[in-house]
């Protein structure tokens, strides 16, 4: 018999709001929390496999990025697409604190507190991406389109 997947606050809180979403499980590496190692168990490409960040801007404060993980965080896009001059990631301790969730499972959805979220648009060639589920192991697998509405995403360009 399988084991039971658990459902965590942001798998919940997509089916109160009935969007269509799958949760995958995955074998997880202390040591290697980085979107390749998820890609790999998942056998998915790195591309659909999108990692969350956490940002701090000069002006408007936290906001989060969700793109896919074999991309770095161009911090000058980042600021400008949010509003800000100047923006860097925040530093992890701060992580938990701040969204309830911790590195290698944080979550778009569910964070402690409503962020302005920003989407790499290519997201939307796919008909399917990965996000975290909110816990390290487990993985959300859902539309774009939905994921984009659902939160409220602006859609971060392609340079």
């Amino acid at each position: 018999m399988a084991a039971k997947i658990p459902k965590t606050n942001a798998a919940r809180l997509l089916e109160a709001a009935g969007v269509q979403f799958d949760l995958i499980p995955y074998e997880v590496d202390e040591q290697n929390l980085d979107a390749g190692h998820v890609a790999a168990q998942l056998g998915e490409p790195l591309e659909t496999v999108f990692k969350t960040l956490v940002l701090r801007g000069d002006r408007n404060g936290l906001f989060v990025c969700v793109m896919p993980g074999d991309m770095e965080v161009d911090l000058r896009t980042a600021a400008r697409i949010s509003g800000n001059k100047s923006a860097a990631m925040i530093h992890v301790r701060e992580l938990q604190p701040l969204t309830g969730y911790i590195r290698g499972g944080c979550s778009p959805i569910g964070m402690k507190k409503s962020f302005p979220t920003y989407i790499y648009e290519s997201a939307l060639l796919y008909d399917y991406i990965y996000v975290s589920a909110g816990v390290r192991g487990l993985q959300l697998r859902i539309r774009p389109e939905d994921l984009i509405s659902f939160v409220g995403a602006g859609i971060y360009p392609i340079d």
